[in-house]
């Protein structure tokens, strides 16, 4: 086999990148590898991003996919991604690409690096495909020679579905600067699971990483599972501004792009409150107090249990207005959905009326 001869610039996206190989990572999930017919090296930042222009039925279009692979491995580019059931582009790519295929991409870019925002310490949070930054920056911080200090977290739907697991594990095995923690939704069949299982919650964080207060934090996953993250962030008295996130939906490119996160953070000097509607009892407090809290000045009975958003036991119809609330499990998606929220964790925004 005649050797490859690399050249001394490195790849441009004028020209286009050629297949190399595919990797099956998990059902439907694959890590694509390409490199530069020219011989070029890849120079990015891990984290980043590249935008492949696919020829599918129809016409071309264009993806956009985070780089997993790391620029301290110069010689080729890996993507890796999972076809949903209304994938167009990945599916493509799993159904057609072959090695020798030519594909044209931009990029790369994005802001979304550790590199940006270097610290001694860090937390990465990923959900789902957002592993895949993760994987790259943790790929940098191995292959750079020094010892790492990642707390890495992971939520998945099952075991079998956490991509690059073993390749993590592999480097975790053989640095204790990389502690990898995984939770999943379900467990497989037949197969034991040591680790977490449920959604990520507050007491998992601070279970996973005691002192995350101290930690540069990337979050990467779908809007819904971000969200979650930074509500349990702001909920435990961490410093946003050292927070950074990249939807795997819709990455950024600059830093004009980027979205502003205007979460709801309950201000203490901010009034409140609260109809207690069956004991005809109305009381003002702060944003920053709990109904629980503000019952039990009041008066009233409202039966708790462990008073963190883990039992269950405090919960009670919402019949009006806004309230901010970070549980620990203690409460469905439907139950929320049916206006229940619990009284131990949930802040009042303004006036609100609960059946109590």
């Amino acid at each position: 086999m005649p050797q490859q001869k690399y050249g001394s610039a490195p790849w441009a996206d004028a020209e286009h990148l050629e297949f190399a190989m595919a990797v099956p990572e998990c059902d439907g999930t694959a890590t694509f590898t390409f490199r530069a017919p020219s011989g070029s090296w890849f120079d990015y930042q891990p984290g980043q991003f590249l935008t492949l222009e696919l020829p599918v039925p129809g016409g071309p279009v264009h993806r956009t996919y985070t780089i997993s692979s790391s620029p301290s491995r110069p010689l080729s580019i890996s993507i890796t991604a999972k076809a949903q059931s209304d994938s167009i582009g990945t599916r493509w790519m799993l159904d057609n690409l072959k090695p020798g295929m030519r594909i044209k991409a931009l990029g790369p870019a994005g802001i979304f690096s550790f590199h940006r925002h270097q610290a001694p310490k860090y937390l990465f949070i990923s959900a789902g495909s957002g592993i895949t930054p993760m994987m790259s920056m943790t790929t940098w911080m191995w292959d750079s020679g020094e010892q790492p200090d990642i707390v890495f977290v992971h939520a998945a739907r099952r075991p079998s579905e956490i991509i690059f697991r073993e390749r993590l594990e592999h480097m975790a095995n053989r640095t204790p600067g990389l502690q990898l923690h995984f939770t999943v939704e379900e467990l497989d069949p037949f197969r034991s699971w040591m680790g977490y299982r449920g959604r990520l919650t507050q007491i998992m964080l601070g279970l996973m990483a005691q002192d995350y207060l101290e930690r540069e934090v990337f979050c990467c996953g779908p809007e819904p599972f971000m969200q979650a993250v930074r509500d349990m962030l702001v909920a435990l008295g961490y410093d946003m501004a050292h927070y950074h996130q990249e939807s795997f939906g819709a990455p950024v490119e600059t830093e004009a792009q980027a979205p502003v996160l205007d979460d709801v953070v309950p201000d203490e000097t901010a009034g409140a409150e609260i109809e207690f509607a069956l004991s005809a009892v109305t009381a003002r407090c702060q944003e920053t107090d709990t109904i629980l809290a503000v019952a039990k000045r009041a008066g009233l009975n409202i039966p708790s249990g462990c008073t963190f958003g883990l039992c269950g036991t405090c919960r009670i119809r919402k019949t009006a207005g806004e309230v901010h609330m970070v549980h620990n499990g203690g409460i469905t998606d439907d139950e929320i959905a049916e206006g229940y929220i619990l009284a131990c964790c949930s802040n009042p925004i303004g006036r609100v009326s609960v059946e109590v």
